[in-house]
């Protein structure tokens, strides 16, 4: 190669990488000079809280990044200086926003993109209610630190939290409609779906009574606080309302003392409604233990022992679902199920005649009493029940436009099922 090419190639590769160095270094020397204090800071008391914090917000800046970092400072109210006060937070100059915050789109008093964080007690600083507070930021890029103004506020509690207005509409609206639905319920029939298992019911008890055999009701494994127990309670008072009438002896053990005391008076109030209050006995109802399996070995025994012609398994139920239900296979008798543990479904599909599956064991009582009060309690579940899925399956699809075309109104009606409970 000609040597005075080599050396022009040589000085065109200096003059490029001079160019470079210099151009980074202005960058730098640029980004350096560019941060600046935080701009419309303001702080306030938290609305919509229990007290012991403060709000600030601010404005974002061009220069956000994760190179740069914020930093929160706050202290007695007395203090004006804001390098005397202590840093309480810091994190990088891209995060904590409005938008990230669990507030409603209605509470909102600036766009979602300014910066938001909550002043509250923290290891070396405690925050009371009442009392006031000097806060300022810092914003920070390498060897530099800016200060914003101090501004002093002091939190309170609040009365209402206007973040759940929402759920506060939606649970008037709920139970609006299941008034209505229950005015409707005793002025129209209305239907309701056939459920084969406890249309078995009376079947199960007469054919007790045609074999003279008993009948077992079990009331599942929990305590009063389920509702499937409380549900499998109900359907007690309509099972003993019917053997009263029939005169079948009634067999009902229990894991639970509250509970075996609150079914004691269940059935007592079935029999006289059955108008037979001299055949109800307080031992119908009976508590053997608490333990699982030990109670599970006593009911098999009643089982193999007495025989009963017809057995009821309801409520919540574990791993003792399948002894139970496979000795009362054993013994020839009718099996009727109903729980909402979904676990256990399997086995009791296999083993029972017949069951009921989760939202049918809540709907029993109304089914066998046909009150009016009761159907119209159902029938507004029911399309409260629509009125969610529906709402469901419209945030899919607009969450869908939402991140398809990029548009932000989808965003409103989101925010606005976000917090539901």
């Amino acid at each position: 190669m000609n040597p005075q090419a080599l050396i022009g190639q040589r000085i065109v590769c200096m003059v490029v990488w001079t160019l470079l160095v210099s151009g980074w270094l202005c960058y730098s020397a640029l980004a350096q000079t560019s941060i600046s204090a935080p701009q419309d800071m303001r702080v306030f008391d938290t609305p919509s809280d229990g007290g012991g914090s403060l709000t600030v917000q601010w404005a974002p800046s061009s220069w956000d990044g994760p190179d740069t970092r914020y930093q929160v400072l706050a202290g007695d109210a007395a203090v004006t200086d804001p390098a005397a006060l202590t840093i309480i937070a810091e994190f990088p100059g891209n995060s904590k926003y409005v938008k990230d915050a669990k507030t409603a789109w209605w509470t909102r008093n600036v766009d979602k993109t300014w910066h938001q964080v909550l002043v509250r007690s923290a290891k070396g600083f405690e925050v009371k209610d009442g009392t006031s507070y000097a806060v300022a930021l810092a914003a920070v890029q390498g060897d530099q630190r800016v200060f914003s103004q101090v501004l002093v506020a002091s939190p309170s509690p609040d009365w209402f939290n206007w973040n759940q207005l929402n759920n506060l509409i939606i649970a008037l609206s709920f139970g609006g409609l299941v008034f209505y639905t229950i005015s409707y319920a005793k002025r129209h029939e209305i239907f309701l779906r056939r459920i084969p298992g406890l249309d078995a019911v009376d079947e199960a008890i007469g054919r007790a009574t045609e074999l003279g055999k008993p009948i077992l009701y079990l009331t599942g494994a929990h305590d009063l606080h389920d509702p499937s127990t409380i549900a499998a309670a109900v359907i007690l008072g309509k099972v003993a309302k019917r053997a009263a009438l029939y005169e079948t002896e009634l067999l009902v053990p229990h894991r639970e003392p509250i509970t075996m005391a609150v079914c004691q008076e269940i059935t007592k109030q079935a029999y006289l409604e059955a108008g037979k209050p001299d055949l109800f006995k307080e031992d119908a109802n009976f508590f053997i233990t608490a333990d699982q399996f030990s109670y599970t070995a006593a009911v098999d025994g009643i089982m193999l022992r007495k025989k009963p012609a017809a057995n009821f398994f309801m409520g919540a139920y574990f791993a003792e679902s399948l002894l139970l239900t496979e000795t009362g296979a054993s013994t020839g008798a009718i099996q009727i199920a109903g729980t909402d543990s979904d676990h256990q479904l399997p086995f009791f599909v296999t083993t029972c005649d017949y069951t009921l599956i989760g939202e049918e064991l809540y709907a029993a009582s109304a089914y066998l009493s046909k009150e009016p009060v009761q159907i119209g309690t159902l029938l507004g579940q029911d399309i409260g029940k629509a009125v969610v899925l529906s709402a469901i399956g419209i945030g899919i699809v607009l969450a869908t436009v939402g991140a398809v075309t990029g548009a932000q109104w989808p965003q409103l009606f989101l925010d606005l099922l976000r917090d539901l409970k």
